[in-house]
């Protein structure tokens, strides 16, 4: 879970939200909200907006022209039906099939942005954004809750895209994951400027970030998977999204991964196998790197995201002084989306560069 502060309202109030580009909408606990959690795990403080109390805010109608928009676009995002006309409502179910529902205010945001001289600046402006009035399943969990989520998906609705409409931003985003240990990172609206940056062609006419991944390497050898599984369809495709934990990889993918791994692993000597909860695990006393092979995943374009040991391991205990580490992409039923998440995406800047409709990528220490 990777997740950024953001200032709301007038006078600006602090929320605490998750990145995710697997959806589109900003939203943030309300008050008097039914199932919302009113403490943390992550030890942060727990925060409801109130619109009647930022001068700045006012409510999205139903009979609005934008609430029509969001009515009749492809992610049937706003429920007016049955509801107070004074508000357009909106309902929204994640991957794990967890509901937020509640209605849509526009209010002042301040945000970070980065120029073109890479300098800093602070920014403020208008935005639509979701005000969550009822959440259930692992929305109403204290263990890890935050105070709402960032959706950076393409529809209109996203904070990126109102941004860029406006002419306050580049269409474009950026993210750095530090890894396992550190946790953290950079996120920022407009391009990080970096020389070896490389990109692959977006998917077009998708509502996620859908990419073509073409083959999978291990060690330099390109594995025995059918050409078939990574053909995006209405059912199935690539797709990167960093509010996914792990990454999933369609089971005839993922079966000569794991064989590909373990038969490197083992062919060193110095590796015992195990299993945990279904998932291949590793003993080891070595260090990752002299006994785990480099993983390219291939795209379209001639490009590759190069995953070393800790982007697909996870730890998991210790075993008399050695480590135990279990492969951490997991697999799915085909047809279904390979989701690249941020097990994978840590360590590398990510650039989502929607003008161009492109997404590149670089290593980087974040």
């Amino acid at each position: 879970l990777y997740y950024t502060r953001v200032q709301i309202g007038n006078p600006a109030k602090e929320f605490y939200v998750q990145i995710d580009t697997g959806s589109d909408v900003l939203w943030v606990n309300c008050v008097s909200c039914s199932g919302c959690p009113s403490t943390s795990g992550l030890n942060i403080p727990m925060q409801t907006y109130d619109p009647s109390s930022s001068s700045t805010s006012s409510l999205v109608s139903c009979t609005d022209s934008r609430c029509i928009a969001i009515a009749g676009g492809p992610s049937q995002d706003a429920t007016c039906a049955n509801q107070n006309q004074n508000q357009c409502g909106y309902l929204f179910q994640y991957g794990d099939g967890s509901k937020t529902s509640g209605y849509y205010v526009q209010d002042t945001l301040d945000f970070e942005t980065i120029t073109g001289n890479s300098q800093l600046s602070n920014s403020s402006a208008s935005v639509i954004f979701g005000c969550s009035t009822s959440e259930s399943g692992d929305l109403t969990k204290s263990d890890s809750a935050v105070d709402g989520i960032f959706g950076f998906g393409q529809a209109s609705l996203s904070v990126v895209s109102q941004l860029s409409s406006k002419g306050i931003t580049p269409n474009s985003f950026s993210h750095c994951l530090s890894g396992q240990q550190k946790g953290g990172g950079i996120l920022v609206l407009g391009q990080i400027v970096e020389p070896n940056i490389v990109f692959t062609p977006l998917v077009p006419n998708q509502s996620h970030y859908n990419v073509n991944l073409e083959t999978i390497s291990v060690n330099g050898q390109t594995l025995d998977i059918p050409s078939s599984v990574f053909v995006t369809t209405d059912a199935q495709g690539t797709i990167i999204d960093s509010g996914t934990t792990l990454a999933y990889l369609a089971v005839q993918a993922y079966n000569p991964f794991v064989d590909a791994i373990t038969q490197y692993a083992t062919g060193t000597g110095s590796v015992q196998t195990t299993t945990s909860d279904g998932n291949q695990c590793y003993i080891t006393l070595s260090s990752l790197s002299s006994v785990f092979p480099q993983v390219s995943l291939n795209f379209q374009g001639g490009v590759s995201m190069t995953l070393n040991p800790q982007d697909y391991l996870l730890q998991q205990d210790s075993v008399g002084g050695a480590s135990v580490w279990c492969i951490g992409i997991q697999p799915i039923q085909s047809p279904g989306y390979m989701i690249l998440g941020d097990l994978v995406l840590q360590d590398k800047i990510v650039v989502y560069d929607l003008d161009e409709k492109r997404i590149g990528w670089v290593n980087y220490d974040c």
